[in-house]
């Protein structure tokens, strides 16, 4: 079993921010609302709902509304495997998505930086 630990805990999406995901979002995924890859034909798997990463935990996404969203755990499991070659497609359609929910997101500012000096030259 994985604990949170302080470490940890910026990556994760704690209670609040959760339940901002979800209100924001309708509940619903992303992704089943356009219809995307609609194939599967198990109904739990369009049920169960997860909040998906945009920039993954282990790339130092962080745990903030601004890098998240709803998916059913269909398009996530699809999303996060990239089996079936749908990866690049679905994150160029979550990018937008968060693009119109945020004005001014900014991609850089979702991966965590330890040491944030400034580059020269």
């Amino acid at each position: 079993m994985q604990y949170r630990t302080r470490k940890n805990m910026k990556f994760q999406f704690d209670e609040e921010t959760r339940r901002t995901i979800y209100y924001r979002d309708d509940e619903s995924c992303i992704f089943c609302r356009w219809q995307y890859h609609m194939e599967n034909k198990d109904p739990m798997l369009y049920r169960t709902k997860d909040i998906m990463h945009y920039i993954n935990k282990s790339q130092g996404g962080l745990g903030v509304p601004q890098n998240g969203a709803v998916g059913c755990r269909y398009h996530h499991m699809l999303l996060d495997n990239g089996s079936k070659g749908l990866r690049s497609e679905m994150i160029v359609i979550f990018k937008e998505y968060l693009m119109q929910q945020y004005p001014d997101w900014n991609e850089d500012e979702l991966r965590y930086k330890k040491w944030n000096f400034p580059t020269f030259g």
